[in-house]
């Protein structure tokens, strides 16, 4: 059975949206950590926002690790309720879009992989879906802007791994704890 993998930048103060503000905290330490995380999926998970802003700079990229490669190469589901068709090897997730990741969970293969895709990423921990969250926390503080958990539903998770970057970046990983 497949894992729901969310990859999330965060500050200090839990913000998420808009992560221009990783930039100067970016290392080949991080670089390798992602490059490991994205060769260990099979598909991509995304929300219409987060779909949008990769399929418009990702297609257009290359480089030596292959990395971007295998951003375009790698099959996208992507939840919108707003979007009639899609490019850049996406297809939209029909009906209800919790069962329709658990039926992708339930198939062979490696991880699903969520950039990003707040909504989404919350909406799929509400029904119990993520099973592991990579938390990429950065020395910084925004003060304001969107956070990744919202309020009134909690979930129980495990901490398995940690590592620190000589950037200060603190890569926590959290697994769903058994009921």
């Amino acid at each position: 059975m497949r894992k729901v993998v969310a990859a999330e930048y965060l500050t200090l103060d839990g913000v998420m949206e808009n992560p221009a503000w990783t930039a100067p905290y970016w290392n080949e330490e991080l670089a390798q950590l992602q490059h490991d995380l994205n060769f260990s999926s099979d598909a991509l998970l995304l929300g219409r926002v987060t779909y949008e802003g990769f399929a418009a700079a990702w297609p257009t990229m290359t480089d030596a690790e292959q990395f971007a490669e295998r951003m375009n190469s790698l099959p996208k589901f992507v939840a919108s309720r707003t979007l009639a068709t899609t490019e850049w090897n996406a297809r939209l997730l029909q009906g209800d879009v919790a069962e329709a990741v658990a039926q992708l969970k339930r198939q062979p293969g490696q991880n699903l992989l969520i950039y990003g895709s707040g909504q989404l990423t919350e909406y799929l921990r509400q029904h119990g879906l993520v099973d592991e969250y990579r938390l990429m926390v950065f020395p910084t503080v925004l003060g304001s802007g969107k956070r990744l958990f919202t309020e009134g539903f909690g979930s129980d998770f495990r901490l398995t791994n940690t590592v620190t970057t000589s950037a200060g970046v603190v890569v926590l990983t959290y697994e769903r704890a058994s009921a």
